[in-house]
């Protein structure tokens, strides 16, 4: 196959952002690295720096364009289509002159770059990651405040969703940053390089509030199709997630059902011994990820064992606090943040890992993880989870809301040592990150090749 030249863009990148689209993304970019070239489209929050500044760095091995994003904008429109975030864009584009874009989320981008880039003459890809393009507030369809899951779209609730998150808290600074930049509170947030949620609500305290109307949800609603348009073929990770943009808009021609890759290989190593149950958690400490849920049910759990979570505390703080709380005087531990080159370590560390999610979970890295390190797995039955855990072969699945039912699945597994040897013994298979690649090549070749549906392209 021809070396080609591949732009992938994200909505933040790391080392300061540790999710896993983002460790997808650079992990498949690494694999591409190898035949073509590759460069990461990433935005970054970044006070000490001008709003869209264009900077060029490396993480390891993979070329990055970062474009700050600060949310200096005049209003909602502009968080999803902003003309000067556009004009940057553009610059990058110029810059890269890439055949294929491959966006995994445009979130702090704009919604206008997969056109920009057929603009420019490239094609345009997307991996499915979660509803952003649907959901402003996140894209895990969830309103924080009212701690509620939207199985479908309210606008009268995502506007009010979006004004009480971070999210609202983190426009609201934008639109007084110019007038403030150098003040006391910003200097400060600059100086502690915080997460930005953590920012945001402080800032937020000194700037007036965002309001919307049920009509901008709806016009970026109507937004969104333009990206629907004008991406020439999405990747889902899960039937549930490819169903659900089908639904929403999303041609069926264009869309595929296909498994993320992982960096990671099989452990060989064996598995300590340990006297008590090690429960484990890995992944971000948030709501929506349902650590709570977790620990109400470790609350009514009999026997020897020991709850570990693995997370960033600073990601959402006040919900940190309100778990330790809530785990006073049970065996329940927060070990914090690790690195990714400790992963393997982190899960020879215990003995069933939890996946209590409550958002329509796409297609979860820790269970490609756990598979590989031969970990039993619990797991709220959401999204699509199902797809990836069958209850009773390769792990439990529960009811997402119920505490109950998990500490029920969890007593299973601590008293019947055998049955945890034996979900934990089904690996499911995983693709491997050199696969995906090649497979991502393919598809590369297929849309250069013209070989999708007509487009509809304008800005």
């Amino acid at each position: 196959m021809n070396r080609l030249r591949v732009l992938h863009a994200i909505h933040d990148f790391l080392p300061r952002h540790l999710a896993g689209s983002e460790i997808y993304a650079y992990e498949l970019a690494r694999a591409l690295s190898r035949k073509h070239d590759v460069w990461m489209l990433a935005a970054e929050y970044d006070l000490a720096a001008n709003h869209g500044q264009i900077r060029w760095r490396r993480h390891e091995d993979v070329a990055v364009v970062e474009v700050v994003n600060n949310w200096e904008f005049r209003g909602f429109d502009e968080t999803y289509a902003s003309p000067r975030l556009n004009r940057q864009i553009e610059h990058v584009l110029h810059a890269v002159r890439p055949d294929v874009v491959h966006v995994h989320n445009l979130l702090n981008l704009s919604f206008d770059l997969p056109a920009l880039a057929h603009a420019r003459g490239a094609r345009v890809v997307a991996t499915l990651h979660d509803y952003t393009l649907v959901c402003p507030s996140g894209g895990q369809r969830i309103h924080r405040a009212d701690r509620h899951v939207c199985d479908t779209i309210d606008v009268e609730r995502c506007a009010r969703c979006f004004g009480e998150s971070p999210f609202g808290a983190q426009l609201a600074v934008g639109r007084t940053a110019a007038r403030v930049r150098g003040r006391p509170l910003l200097r400060a947030a600059d100086a502690v390089r915080r997460r930005l949620p953590v920012v945001a609500r402080a800032a937020a305290r000194y700037t007036p509030g965002v309001r919307l109307e049920p009509d901008d949800i709806r016009a970026r609603l109507a937004y969104a199709q333009h990206v629907f348009r004008t991406v020439d073929l999405f990747v889902a990770p899960s039937a549930t997630l490819a169903r659900e943009f089908v639904r929403l808009g999303v041609p069926p021609s264009r869309i595929e059902v296909s498994e993320n890759g992982s960096a990671v290989g099989p452990d060989l190593a064996p598995r300590p011994e340990r006297s008590r149950v090690a429960v484990g958690f890995v992944g971000s400490i948030v709501w929506h990820k349902g650590v709570h849920v977790l620990i109400e049910a470790a609350r009514r759990l009999r026997g020897d064992f020991d709850v570990r979570i693995f997370g960033d505390p600073c990601v959402a703080p006040d919900y940190t606090r309100d778990l330790e709380r809530m785990a006073e005087g049970l065996p329940v531990r927060f070990e914090g943040a690790f690195d990714r080159a400790t992963a393997a370590a982190v899960y020879r560390g215990i003995d069933v890992l939890v996946v209590p999610s409550l958002w329509p979970e796409n297609a979860p890295l820790v269970l490609q993880e756990a598979s590989l390190h031969g970990v039993a797995v619990v797991a709220a039955r959401v999204g699509g989870i199902p797809e990836f855990v069958t209850d009773g072969v390769n792990g439990l699945l529960y009811d997402a809301t119920s505490a109950n039912e998990l500490a029920a699945a969890l007593q299973r597994l601590i008293d019947d040592p055998p049955l945890r040897a034996s979900l934990a013994a089904v690996a499911r298979p995983v693709k491997s990150i050199v696969q995906d690649a090649e497979d991502w090549e393919r598809r590369y070749h297929r849309v250069l090749q013209g070989q999708v549906g007509p487009l509809s392209v304008s800005v």
